[in-house]
């Protein structure tokens, strides 16, 4: 019931939108929002469903949405230093500050973005998926 009503939230706001921009904003919406949670399985959990009904609805094609977020589901452990298993471990040796984590980590999102979506979406459209 969450899930619906949140995809319907977010929906209304991208109403207009081509599928490639609302993709493009859901995929920037689900990795940094990310900061925002505990856990990489309660992100997944509460958002991968809601935000792949947002990108079906829009137009997108479903498998290369499912794809996509799943791929970001993934890239998004190296967000901070509580998002995955082993980040509080890398982290707790003191090799590399909380500061410098998640300023590293919005520079490897910006290459992460263009190459899953930028080279990924080429890549994919060549193949046939999209």
């Amino acid at each position: 019931l969450l899930c619906n009503r949140t995809s319907k939230l977010i929906a209304q706001g991208l109403n207009g939108f081509s599928w490639p921009i609302v993709l493009v904003l859901l995929i920037l919406f689900y990795f940094y929002s990310h900061y925002l949670f505990a856990s990489e399985t309660a992100h997944v959990s509460a958002m991968y469903a809601a935000l792949l009904g947002v990108a079906v609805a829009s137009g997108a094609p479903p498998l290369f949405s499912a794809l996509m977020l799943g791929f970001f589901g993934n890239l998004l452990a190296s967000t901070t230093h509580y998002s995955s298993g082993p980040a509080p471990i890398l982290y707790a040796a003191g090799y590399v500050t909380q500061k410098r984590w998640w300023t590293m980590n919005i520079v490897l999102g910006i290459v992460y973005f263009i190459i899953w979506i930028g080279l990924g979406s080429l890549w994919m459209k060549l193949i046939g998926m999209m």
